[in-house]
């Protein structure tokens, strides 16, 4: 269990997008790519360069007190330091002259003492000055200096050279290939996007892997295959409604030769066509989705005031707007109208006679809420998304009259615009009927 619990732990912190997991892959190949060069280089290049210079040190040694350093003369040694930089030195004078600024290196002492049979201890200054120090065993008071050409400690050693330029380039291409990658993949989810809301974009170019593009090419057939259904929806819609109309003006005709005293007959049958006739405008409504309107910079507080200033209000009824500062976003402003006046008629026929109408700005500025409270009795929580479903009326102790199509318009409509609609019931009583839009710059 607790071998499960990490692994699961381990998977939910790996990256989900492709980017991610590709840039992850990237990283891995990179790391032990780094690695074997790192110890190949050091086995095959460094070590081998590293004993030979200990091979020659240890000679040195030997051909110095083969020579007998003591029976050299002062000229002889002053010439043997001129030529070759060597210098020999007691405890005193080596830390005068920089052994306390070497470090002891061991890998290094334990070659040469395996060389020289005996004990040896070497210490190396590295910098401007690079100095190899040796305490010889043959000698233990004496300290030679033998001067090296070394890196200069303010340069790239040409081991980290490579390993920088190829691990820039590992990276650069990485992310050459993740960006060719994830730019037809980002193009599919803007597409399948735009479809969700109703829209139909373009045909996506045909770029990218072979799998990318057979994706892309089967998004753009289904793309068509959905905008042709639409079409043939809202054709067939509009021939339904023309065909129905025919009789119902028939029908209105035959009931204008009705007798006076018929008259309660003919207004019931004028009653019944005005509900149909107001029941296939909601059919065409719903096929349209109101898609072929512009979407302009409007301001939604505005809007507001229009339809509260143009409606005929009753007597008893009362309209409450509690408008905050918003910023004004692209909108089609005839749906977001219909919006508005369906939840406006609909908190008045089923709610109450007092209505609030209230704006704000939400998340950091981000969206705009609008919410139409009513005070009535709210609606059973368990109805609620039901309200949204084409031809259901999810509260039946709110009416049952008409389509069950205008809040299915409203839903459209409103998800057109990239935003959301919900209704939750008001914790004082009452239903708060609201929608987010996003803000468009």
């Amino acid at each position: 269990m607790v071998n499960l619990g990490l692994r699961q732990k381990f998977i939910s912190i790996l990256p989900k997008s492709t980017f991610g997991q590709t840039a992850l892959l990237i990283a891995a190949l990179l790391f032990i790519n780094q690695l074997v060069s790192y110890l190949s280089v050091t086995h095959y290049f460094i070590s081998p360069s590293y004993k030979q210079i200990n091979k020659l040190i240890s000679n040195q040694i030997n051909t110095f007190f083969i020579l007998d350093i003591e029976s050299l003369s002062p000229a002889q040694i002053e010439k043997l330091t001129s030529t070759t930089g060597i210098r020999f030195h007691d405890e005193i004078s080596a830390m005068h002259a920089g052994l306390g600024n070497a470090a002891y290196y061991d890998f290094m002492s334990k070659q040469i003492t395996q060389q020289l049979g005996k004990d040896t201890e070497i210490r190396v200054k590295t910098g401007k000055n690079y100095m190899v120090w040796i305490k010889p065993p043959q000698d233990r008071d004496l300290w030679i200096s033998i001067p090296l050409t070394g890196p200069n400690e303010n340069s790239l050693s040409p081991l980290t050279m490579y390993f920088f330029v190829i691990g820039a380039l590992s990276v650069t291409g990485g992310w050459l290939f993740v960006q060719r990658l994830n730019r037809p993949l980002q193009a599919l989810q803007k597409g399948a996007r735009q479809v969700e809301k109703g829209h139909f974009p373009a045909p996506l170019a045909l770029v990218g892997s072979s799998e990318i593009i057979a994706v892309t090419e089967a998004f753009n057939k289904m793309s068509r295959g959905i905008k042709q259904l639409e079409n043939d929806r809202v054709l067939m819609t509009a021939g339904i409604s023309h065909d129905l109309r025919t009789p119902l003006t028939r029908i209105r005709l035959a009931s204008e030769m009705l007798p006076d005293e018929q008259a309660w007959v003919k207004d019931g049958i004028e009653h019944d066509i005005e509900d149909l006739n107001a029941i296939i405008n909601q059919f065409i409504d719903y096929a349209k989705q109101d898609q072929q309107e512009t979407a302009v910079f409007a301001n939604i507080n505005e809007l507001i005031h229009e339809l509260v200033d143009s409606r005929t209000i009753i007597s008893t009824h009362m309209i409450e707007l509690k408008l905050a500062k918003v910023t004004a976003t692209k909108l089609r402003t005839v749906g977001i109208k219909r919006v508005i006046e369906n939840l406006i008629e609909n908190a008045l026929k089923y709610g109450s006679d007092t209505i609030t109408i209230s704006t704000a700005m939400v998340d950091k500025n981000r969206n705009i809420l609008c919410c139409v409270r009513d005070f009535g009795k709210g609606i059973d929580q368990t109805q609620m998304e039901q309200m949204f479903t084409p031809f259901a009326q999810a509260d039946q102790a709110r009416g049952t009259s008409g389509s069950g199509l205008g809040l299915a318009i409203v839903k459209r409509i409103i998800e057109s615009h990239g935003g959301k609609i919900q209704f939750t019931n008001h914790p004082d009583g009452g239903l708060n009927a609201s929608f987010l839009l996003p803000v468009s710059h």
